[in-house]
């Protein structure tokens, strides 16, 4: 009986695994409009995706202290296949701005981009980081 109560845990932990949206992990920002970049971990939140700032560089790579360290940048996003997300928020602390964003993962690039009352921004290319 042990035997089996283990196989289906270790079953439901490989499903679990391979149901992991590619998208899942850690991205390093493009450069913000002062040169800084973050790193977010990008999650699942529910049956949305989300992402939180858990690092922040300055312009030279260092890591410095921000305020914004905990701050959810990404919500409610939704995948809609071949690697197109769409219908979530982005959050761009340099601008306090809350975009409706989508984003488009190629390998291990991930172009952001979102819109606020018909004015558009991209937000760059974040790469996938370990």
């Amino acid at each position: 009986m042990k035997r089996l109560i283990a196989g289906v845990i270790c079953a439901a932990g490989l499903a679990g695994m391979a149901a992991a949206d590619p998208v899942f992990g850690n991205w390093r920002t493009a450069p913000d409009d002062n040169g800084n970049t973050g790193l977010i971990q990008v999650q699942a939140c529910g049956s949305k995706i989300c992402g939180t700032l858990v690092r922040a560089y300055d312009g030279t790579g260092a890591e410095m202290a921000s305020p914004n360290v905990g701050k959810r940048i990404i919500w409610d996003m939704e995948s809609k296949g071949g690697g197109a997300y769409a219908d979530g928020k982005v959050w761009s602390p340099d601008r306090d701005k809350t975009y409706k964003s989508k984003m488009q993962l190629s390998g291990d690039r991930l172009a952001i981009s979102g819109c606020i009352l018909m004015v558009c921004r991209d937000g760059g290319t974040w790469t996938r980081a370990n």
